[in-house]
């Protein structure tokens, strides 16, 4: 094993150290950001997606209530033709 091919290599992918403080003060430069008008839209919409809550409960709380209560049913017939239906859309 030769060691001192390694220490060539090390030296070969050591950082090289600038001098940043002369290089930083002779030129000013300021990264800027802008975001376009679609961008804008996108970031309205999704802090009002955010802002939004999972559950829509004005349509939820009938159905809640009448499974609580009983009076929820279910047509088998119509439940099987959707179901054949959403089948048929995927395929």
């Amino acid at each position: 094993m030769r060691i001192e091919a390694y220490t060539q290599v090390q030296q070969v992918y050591q950082p090289q150290k600038a001098d940043r403080s002369q290089h930083s003060s002779s030129v000013s430069q300021a990264d800027q950001l802008q975001i376009s008008s679609f961008g804008r839209d996108i970031q309205a919409a999704k802090a009002a997606v955010a802002e939004s809550p999972d559950i829509r409960e004005e349509l939820t709380a009938p159905i809640k209530a009448r499974v609580q209560n009983g009076t929820y049913s279910v047509e088998t017939s119509a439940f099987a033709a959707r179901l054949i239906q959403k089948y048929e859309e995927m395929r």
